[in-house]
């Protein structure tokens, strides 16, 4: 089996799938290993790294993901500029790809798959089973955004964080609000507890509680709750609670110094927790940093990949922040897809058998027919 590894080329990605470390567990699987020439280099992995671990180094993209059984990426396939036509079109009827990938965001690419009859497995739709938890991308990634975002509020906020005494009198340490107690929003208190901050939470499902307060936060009990789905994520609220919502957090979001806002739904907007009115009620020199920006903002001012400024507080939208950290996240991805890749390995072949649920859940589209795993898929694909 021949597994192949292209230079991510989203704007800004600097991650990249495998890295060398990794490449041994999988020849040691029966499999043979490509990676394109400089695809770790962001990452700090020359492609000598790769030939020193058993890969082999493919120069043109084109021909790599021609040859290639399985294609292990970060990003969604896309278009691919300097060859002038899709990654998906470079592919072999029959190839599998590994990636992040919503399917529900991007009907036309669900099209391009099936067109092309490949079959396509998404990390996003990995079922959250404890079987399931050494392939769990998308906590890794999380992780490395919540602990991210706190840092990039320290830098732009003009105060310090801790409690200092000194000689000229003591510093009152900062006032951190983090909204959504996730893996993002978990480790954003833990590191702002580190950096000395005074924490509080919230979160829409009260089972987060004891997370939060065993990491030194306070919890904001607004009683305003929802159940976890089966996932583990949080269900959407209705509009009247969300109203509510927003109007009992007023007063925190009023004397936070930081916030960080981590609030998604899988595959729908992001729900809006922090309202313009609320925003010009927070003190000049307060800082917003906003990790659902991409999906709309859990801020109304939000605005994705933009720094905005308004009555002195700063709103950040960042996007995508593993990939700021290229060397940790690449290293915790190419464990979660090498574990994903693993899972699916017998014999030195790869089994598809639809009786994992692991493998049936995941899938997207298969031998280039949509398959029922991703529930979401359907409203997307019929409207787009």
């Amino acid at each position: 089996m021949r597994v192949c590894v292209p230079k991510e080329i989203e704007p800004g990605e600097q991650r990249v799938a495998l890295v060398p470390a990794l490449v041994s567990k999988l020849t040691k699987a029966g499999i043979e290993v490509l990676v394109e020439s400089g695809a770790g280099e962001a990452s700090l992995c020359s492609d000598r790294d790769y030939q020193e671990a058993g890969a082999t180094i493919v120069p043109d993209p084109g021909t790599l993901l021609g040859q290639a059984e399985v294609v292990l990426k970060v990003q969604r396939p896309l278009l691919n500029v300097q060859l002038g036509c899709h990654e998906v079109d470079l592919m072999a009827p029959g190839a599998v790809i590994i990636s992040f990938f919503l399917p529900s965001t991007d009907p036309d690419l669900v099209s391009r798959l099936v067109e092309r009859k490949l079959t396509c497995f998404s990390l996003d739709l990995l079922p959250r089973i404890s079987r399931a938890q050494p392939m769990d991308a998308r906590s890794a990634m999380s992780t490395i955004a919540g602990y991210k975002a706190v840092l990039l509020a320290a830098n732009a906020y003009s105060r310090l964080f801790p409690m200092m005494s000194t000689a000229a009198g003591t510093v009152a340490p900062a006032k951190v609000l983090i909204l959504g107690a996730g893996v993002a929003g978990l480790q954003a208190i833990a590191t702002a507890r580190r950096l000395g901050a005074v924490v509080s939470a919230f979160d829409v499902r009260p089972a987060v509680r004891q997370e939060v307060e065993s990491l030194g936060a306070r919890f904001l009990a607004l009683d305003v709750t929802s159940e976890a789905d089966a996932s583990g994520y949080a269900k959407g609220l209705a509009e009247e609670d969300e109203r509510r919502q927003r109007e009992l957090m007023t007063k925190f979001v009023k004397e936070a110094d930081i916030i960080i806002t981590t609030a998604l739904v899988p595959g729908k907007k992001a729900p809006v927790l922090i309202t313009g009115e609320m925003v010009a009620q927070m003190k000049p020199g307060s800082q917003i940093v906003d990790l659902a920006a991409e999906q709309g903002g859990n801020c109304e001012l939000s605005q994705a990949g933009v720094e905005v400024t308004t009555g002195g507080v700063m709103i950040h939208g960042p996007v995508n922040l593993p990939a700021s950290m290229p060397v940790q996240a690449s290293n915790l991805y190419a464990r979660t897809i090498t574990a994903f890749l693993l899972n699916m390995v017998k014999d030195k072949a790869l089994d598809l058998g639809a009786d994992d649920q692991i493998v049936r859940e995941s899938c997207v589209v298969r031998d280039g027919e949509i398959v029922a795993a991703a529930a979401a898929l359907g409203q997307a694909t019929s409207g787009g």
